[in-house]
């Protein structure tokens, strides 16, 4: 083959921030905290701290290779982080603090971490873990040195700032193989020990640019993005480092996330976008309907890590005026794997049918490629009603779990690619829908129930605030749906009008055999409904069709 001549130049991390600081530099990132006022400053002030902090790594002694932690909401540090450890050669682990404690030791002992970095409410906690941590050397606290508390537990106590004071604003950044790893991030699962994807320079600056190019996402350099979803989780869905190649605006939220405290943020910084899970947008939407605020810079919302909500969907659009899109994606895919942005053809559509097409997961990102298969591995049809098992393929996309060969085994197919966990269809447009997570669909008398599709259908009645569908066991059917609902505030529960509701929804015998309010519904540390719990909370659930609970 014939090669081309054109300069092999490798994709770096840290690159990207030097094309913000040289040609976005007044550009402003925006932080809040908890415990310090709120900051401002620009993608060049960002560069030349981060320079600083590289300094400082090196200075403890941090080299290429190496597993550094952070346990961090998002603010202008965890940022500087997300560009100095890759630069330097080392890893970005974040960890999601929200995690149960035996699975943040696992995970921080798992990696190999020598350091850790961490918001300063997070000390507490790592007080009660530092027994237990086998490698870490020491631990920064991400604060000023007038608010920098003590520990009589952690022996290697730094503070960020103090680390900084007094290192040059540049450094001598090196250039490596793009493939070498920069990112570590792991999975939340439900069961078992959570599992390491290690994202490589290339891979996440590909990313990068398959966000840009998501249609629908609109990440521009006019952009004000409010980053919600958060930076210790899947690279914050790429924002860090696509904003940086467009020099867009970016509003890092700390850890407040309430409903109150998104929308005075939102507009305060006059953001125009934005992203993040379901539960979010719950808590936004029932402030605005609660105080009749409106938004007056907000034009495009993304939802993702579970499913949109079809009333979700109506509240924004037409009652707000806010264009929402669903995106999918996973850990193991950096995560963004596909948009569910409407094509020309579907946008001249009524509205309604609009809403339809925006409720698949959508097509994927150049760069992501995409089959479903049948139990026997098989292909099958792109007819929009062919479901299998969801597998994937991509440049951003994991070949392996990191020191994992067990939870390597069934998690590709024999010719590699990976083994999702959804159960989907595929229309020939090219749209993905999920039908379900493969552990979560309910088998009722030889035919599958959507669980996704059925708790979609609750949302949109009136009373529900949020509706969650699990399978319980039935004598007879094997598995039949109960339907667990929160209701909204003021709003009193009503199981035959919700029935009635559904029948005009689903076909009969998706109908829940049983409808039960409880007063919140569980969730992961990433903001998805915990099934699981639900599913040993109610095993034994009496239905109304056995009269006793099935055993």
């Amino acid at each position: 083959m014939l090669a081309g001549l054109m300069m092999d130049r490798p994709l770096m991390i840290i690159g990207l921030l030097r094309h913000a600081a040289q040609n976005y530099a007044d550009q402003v990132i925006t932080s809040r905290f908890a415990g310090e006022a709120a900051h401002h400053y620009t993608w060049k002030d960002a560069w030349h701290r981060t320079a600083r902090l590289a300094h400082a790594l090196d200075a403890l002694g941090v080299k290429p290779g190496d597993r550094v932690g952070t346990l961090a909401w998002n603010d202008h540090r965890h940022l500087e982080l997300y560009y100095a450890l890759p630069g330097i050669g080392a890893i970005c682990h974040t960890v999601n603090p929200r995690l149960f404690p035996d699975q943040i030791t696992y995970i921080v002992n798992h990696a190999e971490d020598r350091f850790l970095f961490i918001d300063p409410m997070f000390l507490p906690l790592l007080e009660k873990l530092w027994p237990a941590f086998r490698g870490v050397e020491g631990v920064v606290v991400m604060t000023r040195a007038e608010l920098m508390p003590a520990s009589s537990v952690i022996p290697n106590l730094h503070c960020y700032e103090t680390l900084l004071a007094g290192h040059p604003d540049t450094y001598d950044w090196p250039e490596f193989d793009e493939n070498t790893a920069c990112g570590l991030c792991y999975t939340s699962g439900t069961t078992g020990n959570p599992k390491g994807v290690l994202y490589s320079h290339r891979s996440s600056v590909l990313h990068a640019y398959g966000v840009l190019t998501a249609p629908g996402l609109d990440v521009r350099a006019a952009s004000s993005i409010l980053v919600v979803v958060p930076l210790f989780h899947a690279n914050a869905w790429g924002y860090p480092y696509s904003a940086a190649i467009v020099g867009a605006k970016m509003v890092l939220p700390g850890p407040k996330l309430d409903g109150k405290s998104v929308y005075e943020l939102m507009e305060q910084e006059q953001v125009t976008i934005s992203s993040g899970v379901p539960t979010v947008w719950l808590g936004l939407l029932a402030h605005m309907r609660a105080t009749g605020a409106k938004f007056s810079s907000l034009k495009n919302v993304t939802v993702g890590g579970s499913a949109l909500p079809r009333a979700m969907l109506e509240e924004f659009e037409l009652t707000h005026g806010v264009a929402c899109v669903q995106g999918w994606g996973m850990t193991e895919l950096s995560p963004v794997g596909s948009v569910g942005a409407l094509s020309q053809a579907e946008a001249a559509l009524p509205v309604e049918q609009q809403h339809d097409a925006k409720l698949r997961a959508g097509r994927p990102l150049y760069g992501v490629e995409m089959r479903v298969i049948g139990p026997d591995g098989q292909d099958q049809p792109r007819d929009g009603h062919s479901y299998g098992e969801l597998v994937v393929r991509g440049p951003w996309i994991t070949r392996g779990y990191y020191k994992d060969d067990k939870a390597n085994e069934n998690a590709f197919t024999p010719d590699g690619w990976f083994k999702t966990g959804d159960v989907a269809v595929i229309s020939d447009d090219g749209a993905m829908s999920i039908v379900d997570r493969a552990k979560d669909v309910i088998k009722s008398g030889g035919e599958w129930i959507s669980s996704i599709d059925l708790e979609n259908a609750a949302m949109g009645h009136p009373s529900v605030q949020e509706a969650a569908v699990v399978g319980v066991p039935h004598p007879r059917w094997v598995e039949r749906p109960l339907l667990i609902i929160v209701s909204r505030a003021g709003h009193e529960p009503d199981k035959a009008a919700l029935m009635r509701h559904l029948e005009g929804e689903v076909a009969k015998w998706w109908l829940p055999d049983d409808i039960v309010f409880v007063p919140e519904l569980p969730h992961s540390a990433t903001g998805k409904l915990l099934k699981t719990e639900l599913r040993k909370r109610f095993l034994n659930h009496p239905l109304p069709s056995t009269g006793a609970a099935a055993e």
